[in-house]
C-alpha cells in the first residue's frame, strides 16, 4: 500500500494534443532535504520519520537523525508552501500528523475516521489534506489552518459500493488525489476495483459523488497518476500486474480506464506499486514489486498511449514508493524489504535511469519524499 502525488500539471493549449512545455525548473544547489517513512510497530522497523539530506547533482543521501513522535509514518506529503510535513499514522485508529519544518515540531494529530490511512496529499489550494483508509475503505478530509495544522474532519466517506471484487474482503481505499484541473478529487479503492471522483466543496470541505469508473473484475487499482496535459492517466493495478492508460474529463471528472497492459515483470509475482510522469509529459516510470525494477515507458499520441520499453534493476528489494526530486533530475525508491533507499538519474530526452550514488539504508523504508 503507498502511492505519492505526480508532479505539477502544465497547461493544453485549445485544440492542440500536445502540451505546453513546462519552463525548466531551478536547479538546486547545496544538499535538499529528505524525509523517510517507516513503521515504527514492525520488527526491525524505524523510530519515526527518517531525517536525511541529498546531493542534487551525485544523488548521495546522509542520515542526520529521525523526527520521532509520529506513530508509523507510511506515507508523507509536504505542504504547496512547503513549510509543513504531513505523514499518516498508519494503525487500527488511524491518524494524519502535521510537523513544522522550521524547527521539526510537532502541530498536531487528528482522526482520519478509519483503520489503517496508507495515502495523503495536500489540495493545490493548501487548505485540505486528504487521505485514504485502506483498512476501513474510506476517504477523509481536513481543513488545515493558518499554522499548517489540520483540523476536525470535514468529511468521511465509505466505499460501500460496488461490491468487492474477487478475492477482496471489503473496499481498500489506497490513493486520494486531487485532479490537475483542481475541480475534483479522486479515490482509488483497490478492494472495489473502482475509482470514485468527487467534487470537493471548498468552502465547507464536503464531498459529494461525481462519477465512478471501474477496472475489470480482480485488477485491484492501486495508484493514479495524471499526464501533465489534464486529459489522459495511468492506473497502475496491484494485483492483476497490469498498467492502463485512463482518459479524463475535467468538466464532469469522469474517468475511463483503458485496457490492460504490461508491466514488463515478465508474468512472475509482482506487484506494481507506484506510476509518475516526467514533468514534460514524455516517460512514465513504474515501481515493480517482486520484480525488483522500475518499468519505463514512453508517453506517446499527447498522452494517450504508453510504450513499454523496458526495465531496469531498482537496486533493492519490493519498492514500494518511488519520488521525483523537485526539479525531476533524479528518482528516489523506497524499497521496504532491504530497507534502503536508491537514486536514479533521469534523462528527460530519452527516459534513460542511471543509478546515482550508493543505497541509503533505513529501516523498513516505505516513503522517501525529496524537497
Amino acid at each position: 500500500m503507498v502511492p505519492s502525488p505526480a508532479a505539477p500539471p502544465t497547461g493544453t493549449p485549445a485544440g492542440r494534443g500536445e502540451p505546453q512545455a513546462a519552463p525548466p525548473p531551478r536547479r538546486p544547489s547545496g544538499p535538499r532535504p529528505l524525509y523517510v517513512g517507516t513503521y515504527t510497530s514492525v520488527e526491525g522497523g524505524g523510530t519515526g520519520i527518517g531525517l536525511a539530506s541529498y546531493d542534487p547533482e551525485s544523488g548521495r543521501i546522509t542520515g542526520s537523525g529521525t523526527l520521532t513522535g509520529v506513530p508509523d509514518p507510511s506515507y508523507l506529503a509536504v505542504h504547496p508552501d512547503g513549510r509543513t510535513l504531513y505523514a499518516v499514522d498508519e494503525r487500527e485508529e488511524g491518524g494524519v500528523t502535521a510537523v513544522r519544518l522550521a524547527d521539526r515540531r510537532v502541530l498536531g494529530s487528528r482522526s482520519t475516521g478509519g483503520a489503517g490511512p496508507c495515502h495523503l496529499s495536500v489540495h493545490p489550494s493548501g487548505r485540505w489534506l486528504l487521505s485514504a483508509n485502506y483498512g476501513s475503505g474510506s476517504v477523509a478530509v481536513h481543513p488545515i489552518d493558518a499554522s499548517g495544522a489540520p483540523g476536525e474532519r470535514t468529511a468521511l466517506v465509505t466505499h460501500s459500493s460496488p461490491p468487492p471484487g474477487p478475492g477482496q474482503q471489503g473496499p481498500h481505499a489506497h490513493q486520494f488525489l486531487t485532479s490537475p484541473d483542481g475541480g475534483h478529487v479522486l479515490a482509488v479503492d483497490l478492494g472495489t476495483d473502482t475509482v470514485y471522483t468527487y467534487r470537493l466543496d471548498q468552502t465547507k470541505g464536503t464531498l459529494a459523488e461525481a462519477a465512478r469508473a471501474r477496472t475489470r473484475p480482480g485488477a485491484g487499482p492501486r495508484h493514479l497518476t495524471f499526464h501533465p496535459g489534464g486529459r489522459y492517466a495511468y492506473l497502475a493495478n496491484e494485483v492483476d500486474d497490469t498498467v492502463a492508460v485512463c482518459a479524463y474529463e475535467p468538466g464532469s471528472g469522469r474517468l475511463t480506464i483503458g485496457e490492460p497492459q504490461s508491466t514488463g515483470s515478465g508474468g512472475g509475482t509482482n506487484y506494481p506499486a507506484q506510476i509518475l510522469v516526467t514533468a514534460n509529459g514524455r516517460y512514465a516510470f513504474l515501481a515493480n514489486r517482486g520484480h525488483n525494477s522500475l518499468a519505463r515507458y514512453a508517453v506517446e499520441d499527447g498522452g494517450a498511449r504508453l510504450r513499454l520499453l523496458g526495465t531496469v534493476p531498482v537496486g533493492g528489494d519490493f519498492p514500494r514508493q518511488i519520488a521525483f526530486s523537485p526539479d525531476g533530475r533524479l528518482l528516489f525508491a523506497a524499497n521496504q524489504r532491504s530497507g534502503t533507499v536508491t537514486v536514479f538519474r533521469v534523462d528527460a530526452d530519452n527516459g534513460e535511469l542511471r543509478p546515482a550514488g550508493e543505497p541509503f539504508a533505513s529501516p523498513v523504508a516505505v516513503c522517501a519524499l525529496p524537497l
